[in-house]
């Protein structure tokens, strides 16, 4: 069966042997599977932390979180009293059923509106529609979100959020390298004060690193990303998703966050395409759509980190 399903997550399987795994639980996606054109081997693309909570107890530390509907910690009226990076990754949501099965793809979909829990922090209605799509060497994440606002006052209730998928790519962290964003704007969040965090710098890498401690911003970043590593790699190509975050805590912060695996840090680098810098405004009855597709690199190829 090209799908199989439990209480708590589903298992895709392409007919050409690459097999995904989401939860339930935040709609995410914990396991994805494939091989290259070089190799019929089977190999695991996304990093999860052996110490992550898997029993819906807390949002999963790996895989692919999807952020809605603030980025980090609120700044928005309408979101202040919500957790860092909101409520999707961590309520259940619905099973929306199998969308696609073929012998190229199969999708499934998950749905979620507000429940008690989320109204009692967040006041603004709305529904999304999370479609995740197996291919043979290809995954696709598509978030729609409907402002499912029925009023007809005026002005209309628009909804203002970000989102973002927050994508935990398994790689070798000292040998991996992430670009193009040479000449594109960032923000650094490993800034020691408000005011730097807050300063606009431009990056001078053709290949980012991860080797340092690494949280930076880079605001319209063209949706085009290359993951390289030696022996591997992964792209990226994100539609309406017009920022893109790279973060690896490395052990100096990333021995302080309590669901991360002694070590952890270095099997993976988070390249995070989403829109963050400002809200998406959307109005009653619109819906907006922000996707993804990773895609396996089959052949050997390096960035510079000149």
């Amino acid at each position: 069966m090209p799908v199989q399903t439990t209480e708590r997550h589903a298992i895709l399987t392409h007919p050409k042997g690459a097999v995904l795994e989401i939860l339930l639980y935040g709609a995410s996606v914990i396991s994805w599977v494939s091989a290259t054109k070089r190799s019929p081997e089977l190999s695991e693309r996304l990093f999860v932390s052996k110490s992550a909570a898997l029993d819906g107890s807390k949002a999963v530390r790996g895989g692919i979180p999807v952020v809605f509907p603030c980025f980090g910690a609120p700044t928005h009226p309408d979101h202040m009293r919500l957790s860092q990076h909101g409520f999707a990754r961590n309520t259940i949501w619905n099973w929306g059923g199998i969308t696609t099965d073929d012998s190229t793809s199969v999708s499934v979909k998950l749905t979620l509106e507000p429940t008690n829990a989320i109204k009692a922090v967040y006041e603004r209605p709305f529904r999304l529609t999370y479609i995740v799509t197996l291919f043979e060497y290809d995954l696709k994440t598509e978030l729609h979100v409907e402002n499912s606002s029925a009023s007809s006052l005026f002005p209309p209730d628009v909804l203002e959020f970000q989102a973002l998928f927050h994508n935990y790519i398994r790689a070798p962290a000292i040998g991996v390298l992430v670009g193009p964003l040479k000449f594109r704007t960032f923000y650094d969040k490993t800034e020691a004060t408000e005011e730097g965090k807050a300063t606009p710098k431009v990056e001078t890498r053709s290949g980012v690193d991860v080797k340092k401690f690494t949280d930076s911003v880079y605001e319209d970043a063209g949706g085009k990303y290359e993951i390289t590593w030696p022996g591997g790699g992964l792209d990226i190509e994100a539609k309406n998703l017009k920022d893109v975050v790279i973060w690896n805590p490395q052990a100096d912060a990333g021995a302080k966050i309590g669901d991360m695996e002694v070590g952890g840090w270095e099997k993976f680098v988070c390249v995070e395409p989403g829109t963050v810098k400002g809200f998406v405004k959307l109005e009653p009855g619109k819906t907006w759509i922000g996707e993804q597709t990773l895609s396996v690199v089959h052949e050997e190829r390096r960035l510079t980190s000149l």
